[in-house]
């Protein structure tokens, strides 16, 4: 009797399960250890003090300019209460999972490029979209607050990076379905 593990066989695209779960983690694992690297560093300042706590300071002024919201390093202050936004609160976490995700799977170049670039940008849209709803929460319903820091704003970024993913495999696969000219 003959017994095929297919997770080793090459899917449509060419590349085994296994071997893109490989790939997956090693650049998960890889961007994790660049990152904490990173601790205390300007690229960590400019990622989180900069562009993450600026940007939703900008956003939170902009929508209710009586917050009087400031950045303060890597703090969103306000005469009403603010919060911190630490190492792990800037979305990269979710960031690297798409990022190995999008590296892994066998996606054309070109929309491997959307996938990296235009995932950056989505990833920092919902991740600004969950600071403002942290922000929000914690000046009118900390019960609120807690729930949205611990488990659904979290859940709700890797939901969603995962439908985007998704559409990319999905736009893939249609890709690879066209006739071509030769």
């Amino acid at each position: 009797m003959l017994v095929s593990d297919s997770s080793a066989q090459p899917n449509s695209h060419g590349r085994s399960a296994w071997l893109m779960a490989l790939l997956f983690t090693l650049v998960f694992l890889s961007l994790q250890w660049i990152w904490n690297t990173a601790k205390g560093s300007a690229f960590e300042y400019v990622v989180i003090d900069k562009a993450t706590v600026g940007t939703v300071v900008r956003i939170i002024n902009a929508l209710t300019p009586d917050a009087h919201a400031t950045a303060d390093g890597s703090s969103i202050r306000s005469p009403g209460g603010g919060i911190n936004v630490l190492n792990g609160c800037e979305g990269t976490e979710v960031l690297f999972l798409l990022m190995a995700a999008v590296i892994a799977y066998p996606l054309t170049w070109r929309l491997r490029a959307v996938g990296l670039l235009g995932g950056t940008a989505f990833v920092f849209i919902i991740n600004q979209a969950r600071l403002l709803a942290l922000f929000y929460s914690y000046r009118s319903d900390r019960a609120l607050f807690g729930q949205l820091h611990g488990v659904i704003a979290p859940l709700a970024l890797i939901m969603v990076t995962l439908i985007f993913f998704v559409l990319l495999i999905r736009l893939n696969d249609r890709s690879a379905q066209k006739p071509r000219l030769v």
